[in-house]
């Protein structure tokens, strides 16, 4: 069934409004409208049907539409001012409206549409388009059209303000084309903020005129995209920079405005006083050491560079550059960063150091207190508002910054809590860089792990916030760093569908959302992804496993499941690819001998997501009895009580189940395998995650015993691997030929303290185990 034919027959045969959510699981719109209605019959809607306006004052908010619907038959809607007209598409005001609130009631004889001005016009025009057969979104047909729209009564209003996406493109660089076409899918979700990330230490992109090094200098790095992102070393003397770009001022005007005439804000962030490295390339006088300074090509760490707060030429540089920025983004914020400022510098900097002293401040957190303050006097006396990320929070909030809150809610809360606006965007709900699916199925990703239904869960405001402090929460924003994110397509796949989830948590009450509705409306909504050209991620189609172990029977079972409701999985035993002709999974599955099993998820007979597989190795303690020195971390037990020894592996996402973790603590376990056997060696499962703290050990040791009270010293090996080395998932192999023995004791010793030279030296390092297998 056509797309056309589902949409159509939906409105003839359905009648519901939104606080019925089991009968609204087909409803193509995405978000959801808080309050809708089906009728009976249908609008036909054609290149002939016109528009008419109440005022031209109306205008700007049909005039992408009109574009769009041009794009797509070749011919333009016409435009007319007047009243209410049969056939037409009728706009006018209702001023009782809020701002972003309309009304949309598509009849057989005419479409209504009801704002208080330009932008709930808009949004409407948004819902009507979603309402189309998702051929109109196809810019190739040039063709006449003839639709038929199912007849609907909307009247609807977002939940927040603030609905926005964040992209990086420092850490890599896309074009002017290229963020133009994000707004256009961000204004289609009713996303009214792009936050645009345009500084870093890998990349300065925005041309200011007074300081032309900064793209000079400051956009260009050295070329090391061959490499991982963490593994990158450093630029040397003699080579030349030659990966990067920027956008020149006529550029950043050109994006301004067309997301205006989207209706979506572009908010700047200009990173300070750490994240500066490529500034400080160009300009190293404005640090506290006076460089010389490199535009970093990946992910060097730690980063000390700082601008010098001791110095009050550094605070007219960073004004001069605010001036030229606020001439170019009319927006009321400005996001100046603010996160991960390493003070290294500044303790050891003598004008620093006077600066403290002179302000009476407490320490060099009070000093980023200052800075903070100094640059938001600077912006409130141009009429803006500053925004920084809960960093801002430390050493005192300046008097009216807006914190935007990505370590978790916690410094949202407290900001909150203080009287002052919260966008909330925390890395457990908000992080597009990470993971979306199984990590051994998924392109290179941040080692994090939010699949779309956790996007959907995240709720902006905290139970913890009382109803008067709740109104500070102005709203919450998806954001994607693109650290390995090195171009479009992949830009895409990270964004969407969970732009999608984002965009409904945002906009839709808590009263009106449901899962299994937005997850049927998705599958609609994919379609019209397809017609656009979106490279979306298929992730939440992936089967994924899970070990279930029968306490009673002492055996092992397998789950599978995916995110979407509604789908069928089938799964073969041979390693071959699954088809509807292999098995259909509708219990767990009995494991009793070491096989491979592949699975794949069916919508309608048809393959959806790409298949994937485990391996089941069933070795001699396979879901024996285990005893612990030291339990596992709480955020990290796995998916059962045995958990190492179920003999499914982890993948290098930690936070997948089948890893346990020890923070500060060795692993040390005792293994009872029932009876006495002959034993050859045991293999230990461990994960390398040092952006994540997790080291591998210092050493394995293996103990065997006949009674599980006397143990001898049957083996060991030491970890030979760097710990400066990229992301691994390693087995240590510890030969105990000719042991005989029921226990084995296995005990993992951890790194103890973060080393030196990472960003979190001195900490606990963190120790992951996924599976011990004896042999």
């Amino acid at each position: 069934m056509g797309f056309y034919k589902l949409t159509y027959l939906i409105g003839a045969i359905v009648l519901f409004s939104a606080c019925h959510q089991s009968e609204t699981k087909e409803t193509p719109l995405i978000p959801f409208p808080n309050q809708i209605n089906y009728n009976s019959g249908s609008f036909i809607f054609s290149e002939q049907t016109p528009i008419v306006i109440e005022e031209q004052s109306l205008r700007p908010g049909v005039e992408v539409f009109v574009e769009k619907v041009e794009h797509h038959g070749g011919h333009p809607l016409s435009i007319k001012e007047g009243g209410v007209v049969n056939n037409a598409i009728s706009v006018s005001y209702n001023h009782q409206l809020n701002e972003e609130e309309y009304k949309l009631d598509v009849q057989s004889n005419g479409v209504s549409i009801e704002a208080a001005n330009s932008r709930g016009v808009f949004y409407a025009l948004q819902t009507f388009l979603q309402l189309c057969p998702n051929d109109i979104l196809s810019e190739s047909d040039k063709k006449k059209f003839n639709y038929s729209i199912a007849n609907v009564s909307i009247q609807d209003n977002p939940q927040f303000k603030w609905r926005g996406m964040m992209l990086d493109v420092s850490r890599h660089f896309f074009t002017k084309d290229e963020v133009k076409e994000m707004i256009d899918y961000l204004a289609f979700h009713k996303i009214n903020v792009f936050h645009w990330h345009l500084v870093d230490d890998q990349g300065w992109r925005i041309e200011i005129k007074k300081y032309p090094k900064l793209t000079e200098v400051g956009a260009w790095r050295v070329d090391r995209e061959d490499l991982p992102w963490d593994s990158r070393p450093p630029m040397k003397p003699g080579e030349k920079a030659t990966y990067g770009g920027f956008y020149t001022q006529e550029d950043i005007k050109e994006v301004v405005a067309y997301a205006k005439k989207r209706f979506v804000t572009v908010v700047p962030e200009i990173e300070m006083p750490g994240h500066t490295t490529s500034s400080l390339a160009a300009y190293p006088e404005y640090s506290c050491t006076g460089g010389p300074f490199n535009v970093m090509p990946g992910g060097l760490w730690p980063i000390t560079d700082i601008y010098c707060a001791g110095n009050d030429d550094t605070f007219s540089f960073i004004e001069d550059i605010l001036t030229e920025v606020m001439a170019l983004f009319p927006s009321k914020y400005i996001h100046i960063g603010g996160d991960e400022a390493n003070k290294a510098e500044w303790e050891k900097c003598s004008k620093c150091q006077a600066r403290i002293k002179e302000e009476k401040l407490a320490d060099e957190h009070a000093l980023q207190s200052y800075f903070i303050t100094r640059v938001e006097q600077f912006l409130s006396a141009n009429n803006r508002t500053l925004i920084g990320w809960d960093e801002i929070l430390e050493g005192g909030l300046a008097p009216n910054a807006t914190v935007m809150s990505w370590r978790g809610f916690k410094g949202g809360i407290e900001a909150a809590n203080s009287g002052h606006n919260v966008i909330m965007s925390p890395t457990s709900h908000c992080y597009f860089d990470y993971y979306q699916g199984p990590i051994d199925t998924e392109p290179v990703a941040f080692n994090g792990f939010i699949p779309l239904k956790k996007v959907y869960e995240f709720d902006p405001i905290p139970a913890e916030l009382s109803e008067e402090n709740a109104r500070f929460i102005l709203g919450g924003q998806g954001n994607l760093w693109t650290e390995k994110v090195p171009d479009k397509a992949h830009m895409q796949y990270m964004t969407f569908p969970r732009m999608a989830a984002m965009a409904e948590v945002l906009w839709t009450s808590e009263q009106s959302r449901d899962w299994d509705s937005f997850s049927q409306r998705l599958k609609a909504m994919t379609l019209s992804y397809d017609v656009m050209g979106l490279n979306y991620a298929k992730s939440m189609y992936t089967v994924q496993f899970e070990s279930i172990f029968d306490e009673k029977a002492k055996t092992i079972g397998l789950q599978l499941f995916t995110e979407m409701p509604g789908t069928e999985i089938y799964y073969s035993t041979d390693g071959s690819e699954p088809s509807v002709t292999a098995n259909k999974y509708d219990k767990a599955i009995h494991i009793d001998s070491s096989v491979e099993i592949k699975a794949s998820t069916f919508v309608d007979g048809a393959k959806v997501g790409i298949t994937s597989g485990v391996n089941f190795d069933i070795h001699k303690a396979t879901a024996k009895s285990l005893e612990y020195k030291y339990s596992p971390h709480d955020r990290y037990k796995g998916d059962s009580e045995i958990t190492l020894v179920n003999s499914l592996r982890g993948s290098r996402n930690f936070s997948d189940g089948n890893w346990q973790g020890f923070q500060g603590n060795n692993l040390e376990v005792v293994i009872d395998l029932n009876e006495v056997k002959e034993l050859s060696k045991v293999v230990t499962g461990c994960l390398h995650e040092t952006g994540s703290w997790i080291f591998l050990p210092q050493e394995i040791k293996v103990q065997t015993s006949l009674d599980g009270k006397q143990f001898v010293d049957s083996g060991s090996t030491i970890n030979s691997i760097p710990l400066q080395s990229e992301s691994l998932v390693m087995d240590f192999n510890v030969d105990i030929s000719g042991t005989t023995a029921r226990y084995i004791k296995v005990t993992v010793v951890n790194q103890g303290e973060i080393p030196q030279w990472h960003s979190g030296s001195g900490s606990p390092s963190w120790l992951f185990v996924d599976e011990i297998i004896v042999e």
